[in-house]
């Protein structure tokens, strides 16, 4: 299973990205802010596509163990860019938040490098030998304060959807890697009664929270978006209204071409086809997984689960808000959204977990070769010796 999994992953990707194309042409000529060109967006997210395939090709050829040796320049270099969100005309400040940076030709979000810093960051710790992962200082404590660097420069962008979701693969990273249970709760526990103030406190985000638990009350308001995807996803039923035949992408359904473009694919192509990119995450989760699994050292099998769970988590928490499973929160669904700088993240996990595949591939291969001659060698002496 573990040979094939490689191009089951590569297999899921690549559909994923398919109905994302189709989905966002389909979408992004209705879309407010196209500036009058109906191709601005597909054009942008195919520019971005091929961008992420060269750095899909480049990780998957680059020893994953580059990573760990350079993740302190990379883990730098991730605190500048989300500081440099905070000075003026270089970052850019849409819908309230600080989450862009302006390169001129295109804006880039840093909370997606912050992804891939800190989770090489914290497998870098946790694979090193004089680590032990059961302590409280260094197998609890310093990892902390390594995600908490990050976070503290995040959470002030009011971007509390990246924040959320760094901390939980934190949590989870640390987890696999064997911190104690007992350090990790408390933490949570404080973690998720802080978020709950602090949602309860800010106008915006009590809106939605009110509105996810009475969604008929506020499908007016704060509700209005996930009210308009229940609306697509039963518009289009078990085979969907055909591509292009979406009515909710009409202007009733806002941000059909990023955080709420699954809605559409329900509405236009049915429930198979929603159902088919359901069955995709979970052949990526599974397949990651796996590959993670097989790794030959420590630090790739961290690497790659932590670069699958922050995939998994934004796949499950779109999804779970598209379905009015969870409050509203803006996480792009990876692969399929429009956005240029998550695709290019995705991809590059992708690369990743290609390399460690490929490099656990080979040690097992070359451990299967000694063992093979090993056993010649002893069968040999043992027909000298008759």
């Amino acid at each position: 299973m573990h040979r094939k999994s490689v191009y089951l992953l590569l297999a899921a990707i690549g559909t994923l990205i398919v109905i994302g194309c189709v989905m966002l042409f389909s979408t992004s000529a209705f879309a407010l802010d196209h500036r009058g060109d109906p191709g601005f967006f597909i054009r942008r997210q195919l520019i971005w596509l091929s961008i992420g395939l060269a750095g899909c090709v480049a990780a998957s050829i680059l020893d994953y163990n580059f990573w760990r040796k350079n993740c302190r320049w990379i883990f730098v270099v991730s605190l500048i860019s989300l500081a440099l969100c905070f000075v003026p005309h270089i970052g850019m400040k849409i819908n309230g938040s600080r989450r862009w940076l302006n390169l001129g030709v295109a804006s880039f979000q840093p909370s997606e490098i912050a992804k891939f810093a800190t989770v090489i960051a914290l497998a870098a710790w946790y694979a090193r030998k004089d680590v032990d992962e059961r302590s409280f200082l260094r197998g609890f404590v310093m990892p902390c304060c390594i995600v908490a660097l990050p976070l503290t420069l995040i959470a002030p962008e009011v971007d509390m959807g990246a924040t959320a979701l760094i901390g939980a693969t934190a949590f989870g990273v640390m987890f696999v890697a064997g911190a104690r249970l007992g350090f990790l709760m408390p933490v949570v526990a404080g973690v998720v009664s802080a978020g709950y103030y602090v949602a309860t406190h800010i106008p915006e985000r009590l809106g939605r929270l009110m509105a996810f638990r009475d969604l008929e009350k506020y499908k007016l308001d704060a509700g209005l978006q996930q009210y308009q995807a229940l609306i697509a996803f039963g518009s289009g039923g078990a085979e969907g209204l055909g591509l292009g035949n979406s009515r909710q992408k009409l202007a009733y359904l806002p941000e059909a071409h990023t955080d709420f473009i699954f809605p559409v694919v329900g509405e236009e192509l049915g429930l198979r086809i929603t159902l088919l990119v359901v069955a995709c995450y979970l052949v990526v989760i599974l397949c990651g997984v796996l590959i993670s699994m097989n790794s030959r050292e420590r630090f790739g099998m961290l690497l790659g689960f932590g670069l699958v769970l922050v995939i998994a988590l934004q796949a499950a928490v779109n999804i779970g808000v598209t379905t009015a499973l969870l409050p509203n929160k803006g996480l792009p669904l990876p692969f399929v959204s429009y956005g240029g700088s998550n695709l290019a993240f995705c991809l590059l996990c992708a690369g990743v977990l290609i390399n460690i595949y490929r490099q656990g591939l080979n040690e097992k291969e070359t451990t299967s070769r000694t063992t093979v001659l090993a056993a010649r060698t002893r069968s040999k002496r043992r027909s000298v010796r008759i």
